[in-house]
């Protein structure tokens, strides 16, 4: 069982950037589409951006594109999405997950696809 911890959330103001990261708990962890997700209060849990096993492409959502990059280091079993120019609507649970589907030649953006899921960290944006 794939064990997921997401750190690098908090209070930030309009305009910050915030790097999160995901540790994982098994190897290899190349076996896994690695994705971000978003959830706030009332609301679906949304997707944030993703990446492939080996970390040569990635998918992000139309909504935050330009302000966001995620990464993945294989060998430390960590991912990573680093935020800039943060605003008050990226405030949010964010949530790590991993997809061990090996049909899609892409990550999934909907959250059912993806099998295992950390338990998120807060980012609160004021502005």
């Amino acid at each position: 069982q794939l064990q997921l911890v997401e750190s690098g959330g908090g209070p930030v103001q309009a305009g910050a950037s915030l790097r999160l990261s995901c540790a994982g708990s098994r190897r290899p962890f190349s076996n896994y589409f690695m994705g971000w997700f978003r959830q706030t209060p009332g609301k679906e849990r949304e997707f944030v951006a993703a990446i492939t096993r080996p970390g040569d492409n990635t998918v992000y959502a139309d909504s935050m594109k330009g302000r966001l990059t995620i990464a993945r280091d294989n060998a430390k079993s960590m991912v990573y999405l680093q935020m800039i120019s943060l605003k008050p609507e990226d405030t949010g649970v964010y949530y790590c997950a991993a997809d061990d589907t090996w049909s899609r030649p892409l990550p999934s953006t909907e959250p059912s696809d993806y099998d295992y899921w950390g338990q998120g960290t807060q980012v609160t944006v004021s502005s």
